[in-house]
């Protein structure tokens, strides 16, 4: 069995887009053995490229899920499995003959996963969409911004992955300790929508408070505030500022060489464009290193904006190991981390049913079944 806290756990996994891949990937870092069922009808077109980090860590099977035996043989390997993945639009699981119906009558001990953008049901339930959408109506996009400008796209972090995949990762969790008491699996229903609202919950505190008063772009965490930002450095580059608390901040006066008593106090808001003239033209004397080595060992909390191809070469990530190299692509490694039961650095993604006959085999079919299959046209 693979080394990490969920080593023995197996998870079939219906090929699919961004958000359910990343809910197996997570599971498969942690020791699971994900088998991914990718499509085999010859010709058809397959999801992915080649070592895509998003499909590391396990194996493939190829199965043409339009005929009778492909979605037998899935249901076969579901009887013993602990937990099935699906990112279908609500209703096409079914129509396939691989709902949770279909599923839970050969084993009523699996947890199946769901993953939408909108969930099961509601008006919009089967609406084409997208991370900016999801994000939208669940009040996840409209803060995002600068004052008196649009709202910008964070990337596809908030729905995707941090709302749908980990949410449904961690719903699946859920559902597996719960059936240590039951004994009974589940459906666990993941929507986007869902998941990027819960990640606005501490905005829904802050306004309740009245710490959130002002429109977009001009609150203490989105911009607004000039000790919480980003600002350009002399060399084109940037830096990010988060020096809230006053210890913090008095600091960052000091890194920055400014005279305290020509700064005004930084949690009044109406000296904050005055606070934000001295900030910019302070940073803006110095390339982004020099003044990340002159904040090195202070708590001003001042530090570089990486992009993601420069975060795996920074100190802190090297000596944590916070990326890894995988079949040659530098990726982020698995997280969090164990003591007992670390895993192991991710393999790298199979090509698209290169495990068909060795998991088949495993899971009881004979050679004479897999060559029956194979002459169907069920599998690959």
């Amino acid at each position: 069995m693979k080394p990490g806290p969920l080593s023995g756990l197996k998870v079939i996994e219906l090929a699919g887009l961004a958000p359910a891949p990343f809910a197996c990937t997570i599971l498969a870092d942690l020791g699971a053995e994900v088998i991914r069922v990718d499509r085999a009808k010859p010709g058809e077109d397959v999801l992915g490229f080649p070592q895509d980090p998003l499909m590391r860590g396990r194996r493939t099977i190829g199965v043409n899920t339009k005929t009778a035996e492909g979605v037998e043989l899935v249901l076969k390997l579901a009887e013993k499995a602990d937990v099935l993945i699906e990112g279908f639009r609500p209703g096409v699981a079914e129509r396939m003959g691989l709902g949770p119906e279909d599923v839970h009558a050969r084993n009523p001990r699996l947890v199946y996963g769901r993953m939408t953008g909108w969930g099961q049901d509601g008006p919009l339930a089967p609406a084409a969409g997208h991370d900016i959408n999801y994000i939208g109506i669940a009040g996840a996009l409209e803060p995002v911004g600068r004052a008196g400008e649009r709202p910008v796209p964070p990337l596809n972090l908030i729905g995707d992955f941090g709302g749908g995949g980990l949410l449904l990762a961690m719903g699946v969790l859920a559902a597996l300790y719960e059936r240590t008491s039951s004994g009974e699996g589940q459906v666990v229903d993941a929507s986007m929508v869902d998941g990027a609202a819960l990640l606005t919950t501490h905005l829904h505190g802050l306004r309740a408070s009245g710490l959130w008063a002002g429109e977009r772009g001009e609150n203490m965490l989105d911009g607004g505030a000039p000790f919480y930002d980003t600002y350009q450095t002399s060399d084109g580059k940037y830096v990010a500022v988060g020096a809230i608390e006053l210890r913090f901040f008095t600091d960052l006066v000091k890194v920055l060489g400014l005279d305290p008593e020509e700064v005004p106090f930084h949690l009044n808001k109406d000296e904050w464009p005055k606070l934000r003239e001295i900030l910019t033209e302070a940073i803006g004397k110095h390339t982004r290193d020099e003044l990340v080595a002159r904040a090195e060992g202070t708590d001003a909390c001042l530090t570089p904006v990486l992009s993601p191809w420069e975060a795996a070469e920074h100190p802190h990530n090297a000596a944590r190991g916070t990326f890894v190299e995988v079949g040659g692509v530098v990726q982020p490694a698995p997280a969090p981390r164990f003591d007992r039961t670390p895993p192991a650095v991710p393999e790298p993604p199979h090509e698209k049913g290169a495990d068909t006959v060795s998991v088949l085999t495993e899971f009881g079919f004979d050679a004479a079944e897999i060559d029956r299959l194979r002459d169907a046209g069920a599998v690959a």
